[in-house]
Parts: structure tokens; C-alpha cells; sequence
């Protein structure tokens, strides 16, 4: 069988020094405890590079993010933080010629018990690409594919959840997943963690749903075009900016570039797709809001 080139990023990942056995122990996803738990809230983002140097000038430049750099042997690993909170991990992993393997940003989801759910996902119809595994700084974690091959991680986090507020500039505020079918890929993840999952009109036709726990939503889930053979299903982080077209025009300074153009959204402000100089594409997205509880 012929992998995807998500599934190819994973397996890739999961044999890394940094991300499996090895010297190298992740730090954890916050500085301390909250003490807060959300079961299907995206907690965790990690980029894997073959260049480490070139992310955090392209990052640093676009978003205003600082780094903090591990290096464990072979592994080089940056933490980044945004005004002093940390959003992301980078790990750069080299890539061999001849592999379709690509760089990517890989999302992680909050659960309590990383087994159960690994269990779970594979009974309905998703791989484990990555056995369940514990960090003693993290918490425990584990990589898996849905049904049509979208690639995302699974964590319980010796730090808990991250609360439920209004993400600040510079951080992430939604997390879409790109797929070939969204009401069938809705469900399986509904089966994992117990999303409501409600329909959304689209503007340009394509289906759309969105997750929700605890009255706050979680996701988008949308059916790729039909005519975009060549895209594969994935996850689709997007960070916050005060102007998603500014931020397109720093990404193509700092060496990247656009995938989709920014455009009004829904809720007022603009989204777009650019992609970081090694071709890992990252959304932007302009939030409009006047209470602060009206969260995406």
C-alpha cells in the first residue's frame, strides 16, 4: 500500500530520536499546572523540519515568537513562546531523498486516557502510527490516522488543558481539518471525544461541520473540492493576527510564501493559507469580536 504523505510525515516523526526512543524528553506544554481538562480541545501544535535555523527566523519574523532551543545528540528541538507563553514545538528532522515525506505541522488533541483513545481510534477504522508513549516532562502522547489519513496526536498532559479563553495574537485560535468526506471523518472523531458536532452553511458549497465540547468549538471539519486530487486530508492550524493580508506579504519577505490568499470569513475578519519556507503550510486569521466569550 502506497502511504500518504501525512501518514509518511508521522511515521517519519515517530522514528525520530527527539519524538521516540531516545535521550531527548520533550518539556511540557505549559509552565504549570491549570488544573483544567477539556477532552477534545487542540492543546499542542509541533512543526517537524529539516531546518530548524530557517523556521525560527521565518516564525520569529511573521508571528513575534521567541525560542528556546534544545539539543539532545541528534536531536534540535525549540520550544516557542509567544509574549513569554509557550505556543509550539519545532524538532528538526532531516529528509532523506526519494521519501515523499513533507514538513508539517502536526496537531495534538486533549484526552485523559492516551490508550483507551489510541484503542479506540483503530476499532473505528483509524492507525496507530505512533505507539502511546510517556515523557516525564510532557505526559503521555501517542500519533494516529483517521479513516481517510489525516494525521493528529493524542496527549495527556502532565500540565492539563490550557483554558477556554479568546486566543491573543500571535497564538493559535482554530484548528480545521481537510478531508475527503467531513461528515464521515465528523463521526469518527465524534466516537473519540464525544463531540457535539453541528452543521455549518459554507460559502463556497463544500460541506462543513464544527466540534464542540463544553459549549465552545473545538474544530471545523470541510470536504476538500472535488477537483483537489493532489490534496490530501490533514489538520489546519490557524494563528491569530491583527491583519491576515500584512501577515501574507511578511511570509513572502521572510522566504515563504501563499497558498490561499487572504479572504473575509464569516465572523468579518480575513483567513488565509501561507506556507513557511520548507513548504509547511500554516493558516492566519483576523478575529472580530466584542465579548469576549464569542470564541471560534
Amino acid at each position: 500500500m502506497q502511504l500518504t504523505a501525512a501518514v509518511v510525515i508521522a511515521l517519519g516523526l515517530a522514528a525520530s530520536p527527539g519524538m521516540a526512543a531516545g535521550s531527548f524528553d520533550p518539556p511540557p506544554i505549559a509552565d504549570a499546572p491549570t488544573m483544567e481538562h477539556h477532552t477534545g480541545k487542540v492543546i499542542w501544535t509541533e512543526l517537524v523540519t529539516p531546518d530548524l535555523a530557517a523556521a525560527k527566523r521565518f516564525y520569529g519574523g511573521l508571528f513575534g515568537w521567541t525560542f528556546q532551543e534544545y539539543d539532545a545528540g541528534t536531536t534540535r528541538y525549540a520550544l516557542a513562546r509567544a509574549d513569554g507563553v509557550q505556543v509550539a514545538g519545532i524538532v528538526q528532522q532531516a529528509i532523506r531523498a526519494g521519501t515523499r515525506r513533507e514538513p508539517a505541522w502536526l496537531t495534538f488533541i486533549a484526552v485523559q486516557d492516551v490508550d483507551t483513545t489510541a484503542r479506540n481510534a483503530v476499532n473505528a477504522g483509524g492507525k496507530l502510527l505512533r505507539p502511546a508513549r510517556s515523557y516525564a516532562a510532557r505526559g503521555r502522547q501517542a500519533i494516529l490516522s483517521d479513516p481517510q489519513g489525516a494525521v493528529f496526536g493524542v496527549m495527556a498532559s502532565f500540565t492539563d488543558d490550557p483554558p477556554d479563553a479568546l486566543a491573543p495574537s500571535g497564538t493559535w485560535i482554530w484548528s480545521s481539518l481537510l478531508t475527503r468526506e467531513a461528515a464521515a471523518d465528523a463521526a469518527f472523531y465524534q466516537t473519540l471525544f464525544g463531540y457535539d458536532v453541528f452543521n455549518l452553511e459554507s460559502e463556497d458549497g463544500q460541506e462543513q461541520v464544527i466540534l464542540s465540547t463544553d459549549n465552545y468549538s473545538r474544530a471545523g471539519v470541510k470536504t476538500l473540492p472535488v477537483d483537489a486530487v493532489r490534496r490530501h486530508p490533514r489538520w489546519l492550524g490557524f494563528v491569530r493576527v491583527a491583519d491576515a493580508q500584512a501577515a501574507a506579504t511578511r511570509a513572502v519577505e521572510l522566504g515563504g510564501g501563499v497558498l490561499v490568499a487572504p479572504r473575509v470569513d464569516r465572523h468579518g475578519g480575513r483567513l488565509g493559507v501561507l506556507r513557511d519556507p520548507s513548504g509547511a503550510a500554516i493558516g492566519v486569521m483576523e478575529w472580530i469580536v466584542t465579548d469576549s466569550g464569542d470564541l471560534p
